[in-house]
């Protein structure tokens, strides 16, 4: 659908509700002044994820399409078919060569993709990240909530189906994934703290955003120590790969999982018992905050990407800057908890 605009205001073009395509996120009461540009101004915007082909990154993409329909600028999203650092800054190369105005990036290694985010925004590409709350060269980061406090509900959550006591092991995609691996250090801190009787069983489990991996490395851990009553998943994969291990070896009501999810990949473990909860938030509506963050930063409205802003999105209504040195890491309110009883209401 081609996007409509309104009069033109002290030369600038917003968009009338009308302009808005329809598609998974509700955009009813979007920051229109926000993404409005100058006339007839048109982005090439791409969206790098970690790895492409797996239901998150589907939606994300569900989002990063809608954003185009809904504005007209040219935004898409590529990603490596397997979680690599080295092909995801190959394509963040290819980019830059591209001369594209914009990336938006969801790093698999904060580390390997700094400095060739450093060479985009030395020639002039704006940058911005999502899953990414140490990254330096960038020019905002958007968050879609406190990884720490995502990672203790996850473990609050766990240790009571647990009943406080026992072995549990935890999976990362990467270890060098930093939301992933805060979402982890909330969860590990939350259980010492509350739950002393509760231990880690093991290092977390690296599973490189793939459930068979989850699968394989999981059916290892149990066999070493199949006194394990716990899984806490920070990669969505986990979801997949630890209800199939649980219900493959007859363990529902025996090991609980409490874990990052989403009900399109988690749905038949969630409904037969094997996977008791997952937690996550909506991969398209963070692909479109992200967008709409590049259009602001390109527009040069700077002053008003800080915190208090409001995107008008489900979850980012009201913004952060927690760390006053970085004032341009900005983080919103966005996670959901799923169970048996609600999985119907989410359609992804």
């Amino acid at each position: 659908m081609k996007h409509v605009f309104s009069a033109a205001v002290l030369g600038v073009m917003a968009l009338s509700p009308a302009a808005f395509a329809e598609g998974p996120v509700d955009v009813s009461n979007v920051n229109q002044d926000l993404i409005a540009t100058a006339e007839d101004k048109s982005y090439t915007i791409a969206t790098v994820v970690k790895v492409d082909g797996i239901a998150w990154f589907d939606r994300m993409r569900e989002g990063v399409e809608q954003f185009a329909g809904d504005t007209g600028h040219d935004t898409y999203m590529i990603g490596p078919s397997q979680a690599d650092a080295a092909a995801q800054v190959q394509m963040i190369e290819n980019l830059i060569a591209q001369g594209v105005d914009a990336i938006a990036v969801v790093p698999f290694s904060v580390e390997a993709v700094e400095p060739v985010l450093q060479k985009a925004r030395d020639q002039g590409i704006v940058v911005i990240s999502h899953e990414a709350s140490n990254i330096q060269n960038v020019d905002y980061d958007i968050e879609a909530f406190d990884n720490f406090a995502y990672g203790e509900n996850l473990m609050k959550i766990l240790g009571e189906a647990m009943g406080g006591e026992g072995k549990y092991v935890a999976t990362v995609g990467s270890l060098t994934s930093k939301s992933q691996n805060e979402w982890i250090d909330g969860a590990v801190a939350y259980q010492e703290e509350n739950f002393p009787n509760m231990s880690l069983a093991m290092d977390r489990l690296e599973t490189y955003d793939d459930a068979n991996q989850d699968y394989t490395k999981l059916k290892e851990a149990f066999t070493a120590q199949p006194d394990i009553t716990g899984i806490v998943g920070g990669p969505m994969p986990t979801s997949a790969g630890a209800g199939r291990m649980i219900t493959e070896s007859g363990l529902e009501g025996k090991v609980h999982f409490s874990g990052t999810g989403l009900v399109s990949v988690a749905g038949e473990y969630l409904d037969n018992g094997a996977v008791e909860y997952i937690q996550f938030w909506d991969p398209a509506v963070a692909g479109y905050a992200m967008n709409m963050l590049a259009v602001a930063a390109l527009e040069g409205k700077q002053d008003q990407l800080k915190a208090g802003l409001n995107l008008g999105l489900a979850g980012y209504e009201d913004l952060i800057a927690p760390d006053e040195a970085a004032p341009n890491k900005l983080y919103g309110a966005g996670w959901v908890g799923v169970t048996k009883e609600n999985m119907a209401e989410y359609d992804f």
